[in-house]
C-alpha cells in the first residue's frame, strides 16, 4: 500500500549529502528533468521517473505538489513491457514449423534459431501494453529521512539509483540499531554503543 492508503508497510533511508541553500529551486529543478516519460507511443522496453503522489499521470507538478512544509512526497514510477517466456516459446517453435515446411529442411541450424528467437521477443514486446508500477515516498529535509513505502527489493535498487541521479544524494537504508543511534541523545548513544548480544537458552 502507499502513502495515501488507509496503512502501508515502508522501508526507512537516511539522505546522505548536502543540498545547496536555494533547496527548493534545486529540488524543483532536479525533479522536472527527471520526470517519468510516457512509452504508450514508442517502442521502449522500460521507463523510470518521478509523478505526482496523487496522480500517476502528473508530471508537471503544478504549484509545487510535492512540497508539504519540510516534506517532498514523490511517487516513482516504473512503466515496462513484458512477455512470458512461454509466450515465447509458442512462437519461437510455431516459426521454426513454418520456416522448416517453407524450406523443406527437417532441423534448422542453431544460428537460425538464435535469430529467429531475437526476432519473435522483439515483434512481441513491440505489441506488449507497458505495465505500470508506481512507489510513493515522503523526504523529511529536516532531519534528512526518507520513507519508501514499498519493500520490493528491485524497487529500493531503482529508487536508489533515481534518488542519486536526480539529487546528487545517496540514501542509505535505515537498521533498527542505525534507527536508535539517530533518535538518541549523546548519552543513549553511548549505551546503545555498549549493547552486546546474549543468547537466552
Amino acid at each position: 500500500m502507499g502513502l495515501m492508503k488507509g496503512s502501508a508497510g515502508f522501508v526507512r533511508f537516511s539522505v546522505e549529502g548536502d543540498l545547496p541553500e536555494n533547496i527548493w529551486d534545486y529540488i524543483a529543478e532536479r525533479i522536472t528533468a527527471f520526470a517519468f516519460k510516457d512509452i504508450d507511443d514508442t517502442y521502449e522496453e522500460d521507463s523510470l521517473g518521478w509523478v505526482s503522489v496523487s496522480n500517476m499521470f502528473d508530471t508537471e507538478f503544478n504549484y509545487a505538489s510535492y512540497a508539504a512544509g519540510n516534506y517532498v512526497t514523490l511517487s516513482m514510477r516504473l512503466d515496462e513491457r513484458k512477455v512470458s517466456a512461454t509466450i515465447v516459446k509458442k512462437f519461437v517453435a510455431k516459426e521454426e514449423e513454418r520456416i522448416k515446411k517453407e524450406k523443406e529442411i527437417p532441423k534448422i541450424s542453431r544460428s537460425m534459431r538464435v535469430e529467429i528467437k531475437e526476432r519473435i521477443q522483439n515483434e512481441l514486446m513491440r505489441k506488449a501494453l507497458p505495465m505500470p508500477s508506481v512507489f510513493d515516498l515522503c523526504w523529511n529535509l529536516e532531519d534528512s529521512t526518507l520513507l519508501f513505502f514499498s519493500t520490493n527489493k528491485k524497487a529500493q535498487a531503482l529508487l536508489e539509483d533515481l534518488f542519486k541521479e536526480t539529487f546528487g544524494l545517496t540514501i542509505m537504508q535505515q537498521i533498527p540499531y542505525l534507527c536508535g543511534e539517530h533518535l538518541l541523545d549523546e548519552e543513549g548513544a553511548d549505551r546503545l554503543a555498549r549493547i552486546t548480544p546474549d543468547i537466552f537458552v
